[in-house]
């Protein structure tokens, strides 16, 4: 285990400079700041020391890392987030990482010595990431993913979508297509994949290969889906199941394009309740996840564990299908 002391002999600088670089007070000359940095990005060193301090100190801060700042679900748990927060008098540190994984471990490293604690609204659980997690020493909860040793605030995305495909079988739909992401992200690239799997073999309902297709949380990725599905299918599917209201849209605006009828030749279900889904000409069917509420129980459970009370280790949230005319 790396200690301060170890810090200090490896940078060649005295273990009280290494703790004025730590706690940022004090004279520091730029040369010895930039070679103790260097050293404590190298070892990979976390002082629970000063993690603790900073708890006892409470800068009364939240980070908060999400995947993107362009789409409604993050925004609404950050919501969720902010109203409880403050409540406490916490205020929030936002960190956005543009989907890139690099970015999540490099904030996770910056906030740490910067916060009493960090929400991480998750699209992955890979073991670099949950090991980085598990070192930190610092309150911590995981929103929209599932991991160990972590409070997790979770939806449950295998449930939801068998549901959304039971919906469409029991509107007489039994060749349904299916436009998903990459199965890094757990909840949605797996859980509502296997959903949607596991539903049409209990209905005894083939699935075309080319019916089922990826995107990348964005509209133009659910088009250019939905445009491979027609282009590649002997026979089209008479309805499509899109994991994210924004593919669906996408999904809607190419067979809009070449002519189809919503949903007189397809039908189309998504997920997410985003407030361009009621917009959309027909509405959109989808399935409202209830993200504010997500937010608001990750700051409780967050707020339980800094003031070391009683917190829920795991809480899977509920949802509601939102029938509408796209089905």
């Amino acid at each position: 285990m790396v200690t301060i002391k170890d810090i200090a002999t490896m940078a060649n600088v005295s273990r009280s400079t290494v703790s004025r670089v730590l706690n940022n007070s004090g004279y520091v000359s730029e040369e010895a700041r930039q070679r103790v940095e260097k050293v404590i990005e190298a070892t990979g060193y976390v002082p629970s020391g000063y993690a603790k301090s900073l708890r006892t100190k409470q800068t009364k801060v939240i980070g908060v890392i999400l995947p993107t700042i362009q789409t409604e679900t993050p925004s609404r748990v950050v919501t969720g987030l902010g109203r409880e927060l403050s409540k406490h008098g916490y205020q929030i540190l936002l960190a956005n990482t543009d989907h890139d994984k690099e970015k999540e471990l490099e904030y996770l490293d910056l906030l740490v010595r910067q916060v009493d604690g960090i929400v991480l609204i998750a699209t992955n659980t890979e073991p670099e990431l949950t090991q980085k997690i598990k070192s930190m020493n610092l309150p911590f909860v995981m929103v929209g993913q599932e991991a160990e040793n972590v409070i997790c605030v979770t939806y449950d995305d295998y449930h939801v979508a068998r549901d959304v495909t039971a919906f469409l079988v029991d509107k007489g739909h039994t060749q349904i297509g299916f436009i998903g992401v990459d199965e890094t992200d757990q909840a949605v690239g797996c859980f509502r994949k296997k959903g949607f799997y596991d539903e049409m073999k209990s209905r005894d309902l083939s699935i075309e290969e080319a019916w089922v297709q990826k995107g990348v949380f964005d509209i133009d990725s659910g088009c250019k889906a939905m445009k491979k599905i027609i282009e590649d299918s002997k026979q089209r599917p008479t309805a499509i199941f899109a994991v994210t209201d924004r593919l669906a849209i996408g999904a809607m605006s190419y067979v809009k394009r070449i002519g189809m009828e919503i949903p007189k030749d397809i039908a189309i279900a998504g997920i997410g309740a985003s407030e361009l889904s009621q917009y959309v000409d027909p509405p959109l069917t989808t399935v409202d996840y209830k993200n504010e509420t997500a937010g608001e129980e990750a700051a409780k459970q967050l707020l339980a564990f800094i003031q070391g009370e009683d917190y829920q280790k795991k809480i899977v949230l509920d949802y509601r299908l939102l029938s509408r005319d796209s089905v």
